[in-house]
């Protein structure tokens, strides 16, 4: 009795069992797919904003960038995964300032912290949802994000040269101006310097005993007197 007992107790178990599993299947049925359709759908779905997948330039609608080439994402990436070729060029005004030449990201070392997105002065980088990038070989993952030809920085018209120069020697004149009223005011100033009480004052000579002369006189008188006995 106690063996068909156990029998049909476990028999009722794994009935209640597959209900169960019947049950949690059935309802999959009737639930709303969530399985994405990849790569059929990939023109339909939206990703989410923050969803960073690779670094890429701001351009405007004219093509210009705001690089300055300071090299604060470079110095900021953690595995050294940006690269900056610059120059250094003369600006309309005469100035030196640097100039992008090259911008090179390594997408396969990149770790999407964004470092470089948020030491960024001018907010000229940033992430994008472009994430189908697979390739054959890892040379292919490093990208020229200045994809876009350098503008040249225009030439200073002689007009604008002619103005640098007489600025530089009107401030050249300047300069010299505020060293000699500084200098003629420092002479000025040294003319008549007050002479300090004890340098004006000559130290006196020390006078001479005058017993050390009473003794040089008599001695004199002795040598007198024994010349005359002799």
């Amino acid at each position: 009795m106690g063996s068909v007992s156990e029998y049909f107790s476990s028999l009722g178990y794994g009935i209640r069992s597959l209900l169960k599993g019947m049950k949690v299947t059935g309802k999959e049925f009737i639930t709303p797919k969530l399985t994405e359709r990849y790569p059929e759908n990939r023109t339909q779905h939206q990703w989410p904003d923050r969803f960073r997948a690779q670094l890429k330039f701001v351009y405007d609608d004219e093509g210009n960038h705001k690089c300055i080439a300071c090299g604060s994402c470079e110095r900021n990436c953690p595995n050294g995964t940006i690269s900056i070729e610059s120059k250094m060029v003369t600006t309309a005004a005469g100035t030196k300032k640097k100039k992008l030449v090259k911008y090179f990201y390594d997408l396969g070392s990149c770790t999407f912290c964004q470092l470089c997105v948020t030491n960024c002065p001018t907010a000229a980088i940033e992430f994008d949802n472009d994430f189908e990038q697979a390739v054959f070989t890892r040379s292919k993952l490093v990208k020229q994000l200045n994809y876009l030809p350098e503008k040249e920085e225009p030439e200073p018209t002689p007009e604008e040269l002619a103005r640098i120069e007489a600025e530089r020697q009107a401030k050249i004149a300047e300069a010299k101006a505020k060293a000699a009223a500084a200098k003629s005011a420092r002479e000025a100033a040294g003319e008549a310097p007050a002479a300090p009480a004890a340098a004006a004052e000559a130290p006196a000579a020390p006078a001479a005993p005058a017993q050390q002369t009473k003794n040089d006189a008599a001695a004199d008188d002795k040598k007198a007197a024994d010349d005359a006995n002799k």
